[in-house]
């Protein structure tokens, strides 16, 4: 677009900011509402699953003493039953509250991928302009998954850790007190390591995300200019992008590796200090007889099934240090408000009559250094087709952005039948007025499909009747299934022109009574830009039209002509007028036809044309002149066209561009262009 350069300041710069695990729980704490109830049946689950391994152990303690260490099969019997059936009953357990958890996991990260993604369709145009859309995606997939680890996972994870812990830990001492208390004077050792590595796993974490959404964004724009980098033979210097991204990313993985490692070896360690203890204890207390080896044995596997839980409990302190590195990164997409919002009080009267004021206009983008458009007025009557033209970076296309209202101005007002843009709801006032934009949207889907999204819900009789219209049907059932042909934006099937009136036939499907074309034939040949001529010549009819172009072909054709520089319109009438005038618009048409750059640089040699062919008699029958042989026959030099210089005419040719450049160098020079 015409001001793309001037809408804002340099690319992001990604300086997330660092918040507390609580900040970011209690941030997305909320997306667990009508979750929650189930949540509690997890935990409940959880503490019925942890008393049965409770009660499991205290039975192996009964059987080692009972019919083990005496020998008695009558008194394995029942013990072992019972065990049998607390084992089924525990596992039956643990598997719903598995399961439920997997579901209430899921059903989270549904609920936040649509939250963020939804809030990210509603910021304005200038975000993604600054953000690469790799690290966009990373942040809607991967960081995505991390916030349900530090919200669902982290809490369903503490409780079942928590309740295990503490029911083995009043097993244990029920069973010994005084040994049970020996081995927890140890247990703060835990606690210390994980605290000594959380803020480094954080860190190491956050550069690991940085460089994934950066990995992300080399390969979606490589593949994105597949073209380019082939045409360029860029694929040495696009290996090179990837790898010093990539090398980042191993760099964090490795280290992240490494402390992950070094904790698990020294929790490990401190483990055995803690059993090695307890059996040293144990067997001075069996000695003197104080305790049995049943007693031991018992109080030994809750020691096994005590640790588990805790070591669990600090390492999920780990995860969660780590998985607030993605909260960070989310919240501060969720922290950039849209620069638009639906009314307070909305306004709504009806489908409108289609009469456009924009009075007053100044407005500036966020982050830019100077206005783009400044004190603009001008008013579209119903049915009327409005050309804006200008030079590029004249504000042309920011005038469609406010016409959708994808920013407010900064001071004055546009107007739809008299009510201000700002009182309409955001989704009825996109009913009203359609957009056409330069680049044409292709969804992976149908060609059906493609043209209904104008209207959801349309009949196939309404879209092929659109796509007759926007003569699109003639191809359309040219292709290998007709409407129902798979087509996406890297598709080959289809040409730049047959694209374009695929999005014609959509704009005609929407029907709304404001129609603005920003470049309606950008990117296209002559002969594509000719057939879709007619087409928008149908869209436009009965609508109000702004339509914001260079290419003044369709320039007779209007109602009126803005031309528009530097923001400010500098002058307006028809076609016919502004030529007779000979000012900015007549130049603006003159450089267009003699093939003249619209900002004036170069000159190139100005023709004269004589449309007076010579005949041909080789194939012209009648005394009328056809100024092209048919295919395969020869005229010979008679139909010679006759479009030749007048004279070695040309325009000054200068030395030098504008900013300071040679624009003729030798050969010598050009390697250092």
């Amino acid at each position: 677009m015409d001001e793309e350069m001037d809408e804002g300041g340099d690319e992001f710069e990604y300086d997330t900011p660092a918040i507390p695990a609580r900040t970011a729980f209690r941030c997305f704490w909320p997306l667990t509402r009508g979750l929650r109830k189930w949540l509690l049946v997890v935990w409940v689950c959880t503490v019925l699953a942890a008393l049965a391994e409770t009660e499991a152990i205290l039975l192996f303690s009964d059987l080692t003493d009972h019919a083990l260490q005496k020998g008695s099969l009558a008194a394995f019997w029942s013990p072992a039953g019972t065990w049998l059936g607390i084992a089924v009953a525990g596992a039956i357990v643990a598997y719903c509250g598995n399961s439920l958890a997997a579901w209430v996991t899921e059903r989270f990260v549904l609920r936040l991928r649509e939250h963020v993604f939804d809030h990210v369709q509603q910021l304005p145009p200038h975000f993604f302009q600054r953000h690469r859309q790799g690290d966009l995606l990373s942040r809607l997939t991967s960081d995505v998954e991390a916030i349900e680890t530090l919200v669902v996972s982290g809490l369903v994870g503490a409780a079942s850790a928590a309740f295990s812990a503490l029911f083995y830990a009043v097993a244990a001492f029920w069973l010994r007190w005084d040994l049970a208390a020996a081995t927890f004077v140890l247990a703060p050792l835990f606690w210390l390591a994980a605290r000594r590595f959380s803020g480094s796993i954080k860190d190491v974490s956050r550069a690991g995300r940085v460089a994934d959404g950066a990995i992300t964004s080399v390969v979606e724009e490589s593949l994105g200019n597949i073209v380019l980098t082939q045409a360029y033979d860029r694929r040495d210097a696009e290996r090179r992008r990837l790898r010093e991204e990539a090398s980042a990313w191993f760099r964090a993985s490795v280290r992240s590796t490494r402390l992950n490692e070094a904790y698990e070896q020294l929790v490990q360690v401190i483990e055995t200090v803690c059993v090695l203890a307890v059996i040293g204890i144990g067997a001075w207390e069996i000695s003197t007889g104080r305790m049995s080896l049943g007693q031991l044995l018992a109080f030994a596997a809750f020691l096994g099934y005590l640790y588990p839980p805790v070591r669990g409990l600090a390492q999920l302190g780990l995860t969660v240090t780590a998985a607030t590195a993605g909260a960070e990164r989310l919240i501060e997409i969720l922290d950039v408000r849209p620069s638009v919002t639906d009314p307070g009080r909305p306004s709504d009267t009806g489908r409108p009559d289609g009469t456009v004021e924009v009075r007053g206009v100044t407005f500036r983008y966020p982050g830019a250094g100077k206005t783009a458009l400044e004190n603009l007025s001008f008013t579209v009557s119903p049915g009327e087709l409005v050309i804006v033209t200008g030079p590029s970076g004249a504000g042309k296309s920011t005038v469609s952005k406010l016409l959708l209202r994808f920013y407010d101005p900064d001071a004055g007002e546009v107007l739809l039948d008299g009510v201000p843009l700002r009182d309409f709801p955001l989704a009825r006032l996109r009913e009203y007025v359609t957009l056409l934009p330069q680049e044409t949207l292709v969804l992976h889907d149908t060609v059906r499909a493609n043209i209904a999204c104008g209207r959801p819900g349309a009949s196939d009789r309404a879209i092929e009747q659109a796509a007759r219209a926007a003569d699109a049907h003639d191809f359309i059932v040219r292709l290998p299934d007709g409407y129902d042909t798979k087509v996406d934006p890297n598709s080959a099937r289809l040409s730049g022109g047959q694209l374009q009136r695929l999005a014609i036939a959509r704009a005609i499907l929407r029907d709304a009574p404001v129609l603005v074309l920003d470049e309606p034939t950008t990117g296209l040949d002559a002969m594509a830009a000719r057939r879709v001529v007619k087409p928008l010549r149908r869209l436009m009819t009965g609508r109000t039209t702004i339509m914001i172009t260079h290419d003044l072909n369709l320039a007779p054709d209007a109602d009126r002509i803005l031309v528009v520089d530097r923001g400010r319109i500098v002058e307006t009438g028809r076609h016919d007028e502004l030529l007779a005038r000979g000012g900015a618009y007549a130049r603006l048409y003159r450089s267009q036809n003699n093939a003249v750059m619209d900002t004036g640089e170069l000159r190139m040699p100005l023709w004269e044309e004589t449309p007076a062919p010579v005949p041909a008699p080789a194939y012209d029958h009648g005394p009328g002149c056809e100024p092209y042989p048919p295919a395969g026959t020869w005229a010979g030099p008679a139909c010679e066209s006759s479009r030749q210089p007048a004279s070695e005419s040309y325009g000054e040719v200068p030395s030098y561009l504008p900013d300071g450049r040679p624009l003729f160098r030798d050969e010598e020079a050009w390697p250092a262009i």
